[in-house]
Formats: structure tokens, C-alpha cells, sequence
């Protein structure tokens, strides 16, 4: 059994070096919106509070884990939010989508996972990440308003014995390990032997998340369950709407650096 476990370890968390990288800041607590820019002039003495942020590499080199040290949300809880749109019911997302470079937010129980656009730096988000974050817990407002939990792993009595086995593994087993490297994986479903789940977070566009899928969470549901016969990703109609605007944005983008190109002297 011991073997199982490990495997299910999951290859997005091996692909980590043998150490989690980590870096911090201290920004100004008592810093609103309108002190963004200046909170990253050296100058600025807004210092009589403040609050300790980490920031935690992934197997997703485009996505970022923040931790700033308080409860984002209910322990075990996780919001994933693809696409502006999809943030409204967030100030917190809805203030962290207006960094430049943002691609997409995702909560978890004590961290925040930003994934940023591929031409994006890190050293030009980082900075007003940790001043939105350390603004918004200093003002004190709620960071979700009229969200419903998550109850995808929740047992309802038309499930029978395979899918609450399922969601009972996904639950005790699986997700706590994927939350740890800054996402989250939701069932969607069982049909003829295959599991459908939804990467959320970092793992979401992971170039490992397929590996994972297959080489760890796969080998345990079977192990387990041996009525499972594969485990597949499925994608919802956010995803979709997320990805097309993603899409576009760099049509934008690569239009403009050839427009700039071509204008060059």
C-alpha cells in the first residue's frame, strides 16, 4: 500500500524541486487602492503596520502561490475564477483581475493562486498582488458575497456505493494533496467506469496535470475501486468562455507587436 500512497503524491507535486520556494514580502497594511503605485516607490513610509505575505512556486511556472498568513476562506473550501466575469460574487478577485497580467484567481482555505498571462513577469505582478491583498484583509470586507461551497464531494442519496467511495477519496485523499500545490480537483461525474474531473487553480493549465490525472489520481481510485477503469478531464462552459477570451487577448497582443514592428523606422 505504502507504493499506492506515494504515487499518489501526484507527479505535478514532483515536479517541485526538493525544497518549496519561497519568498516574502512586507507591504504596507494600512494601504488603500488609490496607494498602489506608491506603495513600490522606496520612499513610501506607510510602515506602522504590517503583514507578512508568502509566496510559494508551483509545478505551474505561470501560476503563483500567495499566502498571507489568515484564513481566505472555510478551511477545506475552494473558489476557482477563470475569468473576470466569473468574480463578481469576489471584491477580492474582482480587485486582483484589475493587475495587469492577470490571467486568472483561485481561493483556497489560507492562499490565494494567481495565474498570470504567458508574456506577463512576475516581478512586475508581484508587487501590486501583495498591495491588493494586503489592502483588501486590512479593510476588513468579506472576501466572497452570495457564494454557494462547494458540494461537488457531497453525499446525496441518489449516489450509490462506487461514486460515494469516489467522492469519499477525492475528498480524504486526493484534493488536500492537489490544494497544496495552489488548485483543486472537482468531480463532475461518473459514467461507464470513467471518472470526470475538473482541474481548478494552478492545476488547471499545469503541463502536468494530465501525468497527475492518469499516474496518481487514476492508480488510486483503481486501486480502491476497482470499478473505475480511467479517469478523464472535462472542461464546463466557464472554461470555455475563459479560454476564448484568453484567446482573443493574445490575438490583441500579437497584433499589436507586429503593428509595432512594422511601424519601426
Amino acid at each position: 500500500m505504502a507504493a499506492v500512497l506515494s504515487c499518489a503524491q501526484f507527479q505535478c507535486r514532483n515536479a517541485r524541486s526538493s525544497e518549496a520556494a519561497y519568498s516574502s514580502a512586507v507591504v504596507p497594511r494600512n494601504m488603500n487602492a488609490k496607494l498602489l503605485q506608491a506603495s513600490r516607490n522606496p520612499l513610501n513610509t506607510l510602515c506602522k503596520r504590517s503583514m507578512f505575505i508568502q509566496t510559494q512556486d508551483t509545478p505551474n511556472p505561470d501560476s503563483l502561490k500567495f499566502l498571507p498568513g489568515v484564513a481566505v476562506l472555510e478551511k477545506g473550501q475552494t473558489m476557482d475564477f477563470p475569468n473576470v466575469s466569473s468574480a463578481q460574487c469576489s471584491p477580492l478577485a474582482k480587485l486582483l483581475f484589475r493587475v495587469e497580467g492577470v490571467r486568472s484567481v483561485f481561493f483556497g482555505g489560507d492562499f490565494v493562486t494567481i495565474s498570470k498571462q504567458e508574456d506577463a513577469e512576475w516581478r512586475i505582478i508581484k508587487p501590486e498582488v501583495f498591495a491588493v491583498i494586503m489592502d483588501f484583509f486590512a479593510s476588513g470586507l468579506p472576501v466572497v458575497t452570495d457564494a454557494k461551497p462547494n458540494l461537488d464531494t457531497q453525499i446525496n442519496e441518489e449516489d450509490d456505493e462506487t461514486v460515494q467511495m469516489i467522492k469519499e477519496l477525492l475528498d480524504t485523499r486526493i484534493r488536500p494533496t492537489v490544494q497544496e500545490d495552489g488548485g483543486d480537483i472537482i468531480f463532475m461525474g461518473f459514467d461507464d467506469g470513467v471518472v470526470k474531473l475538473k482541474m481548478q487553480g494552478s492545476c488547471s493549465s499545469c503541463p502536468s496535470s494530465i501525468v497527475t490525472l492518469k499516474n496518481g489520481v487514476q492508480n488510486m481510485l483503481q486501486f480502491y475501486i476497482p470499478e473505475v477503469v480511467s479517469v478523464e478531464q472535462v472542461k464546463d462552459d466557464v472554461d470555455k468562455i475563459a479560454e476564448e477570451e484568453f484567446s482573443r487577448l493574445e490575438k490583441q497582443i500579437r497584433k499589436k507587436d507586429e503593428s509595432a514592428v512594422d511601424n519601426k523606422p
